[in-house]
């Protein structure tokens, strides 16, 4: 049994990243981290990768025409290496369509709340300004969408009185750190498919005409 390939793309720090590679290193990995691909040249995650003699592919989206031309270029690069999973671990970015078909079911995001509440950027300050009790943390599948792919797992955490932004934060990530490895070896292993959200999930009505069968 060949083993399963991950690429992980980072925008930021890349706490999450060094936490895939440091289960990696334990042996605690269902596959091996073959690309971090990042589209901020700068950012700390790439010294990560480097440091642990991971390639990097880094780009500014600014050198490309547009989306689909720097997701093209992605898209060879990671069916050169044979890639079964990408895994979105802080990209600020949408995927659009040109990754999404090439890589159908195969792309994962983690978003610190609990969806649908709280998507897009800053989520934990959303949440922490908003005055909830709880957040927590979610990976999902990824759509066209933001953040509004099929969810795959969520945990929850507590927002007490004593915390700050900084203290939440730290929470979290130590909440994403668990449940991004647990989630990865379950869909390496085949244990979780893509389950796309009916209809009535997605909130939407259908009408008499819509269930109806056209030519």
């Amino acid at each position: 049994m060949s083993t399963k390939k991950i690429a992980v793309f980072a925008s930021g720090n890349g706490s999450n990243f060094q936490s895939l590679v440091d289960a990696e290193k334990k042996g605690k990995l269902a596959g091996r981290i073959q690309l971090l691909v990042s589209d901020k040249p700068e950012a700390y995650v790439i010294k990560r990768a480097k440091d642990e003699g991971i390639p990097v592919f880094a780009f500014q989206p600014k050198d490309y025409e547009n989306k689909q031309a720097f997701e093209t270029v992605l898209v060879e690069i990671l069916k050169g290496l044979e890639i079964n999973l990408i895994v979105l671990a802080g990209y600020m970015r949408l995927i659009g369509p040109t990754l999404l078909q090439a890589f159908p079911n195969q792309i994962i995001n983690l978003h610190p709340s609990l969806l649908p509440s709280f998507p897009g950027k800053a989520a934990i300050e959303q949440a922490f300004h908003y005055g909830v009790k709880y957040t927590g943390v979610t990976i999902h599948f990824v759509d066209e969408g933001m953040d509004t792919g099929p969810i795959i797992q969520q945990q929850i955490v507590p927002i007490e009185e004593k915390d700050t932004i900084e203290t939440l934060t730290e929470k979290i990530h130590q909440i994403e750190h668990v449940l991004l490895l647990q989630t990865v070896n379950l869909i390496l292993k085949e244990q979780v498919v893509w389950k796309k959200k009916s209809m009535k999930e997605k909130g939407v009505k259908k009408d008499n005409e819509s269930e109806k069968s056209h030519p």
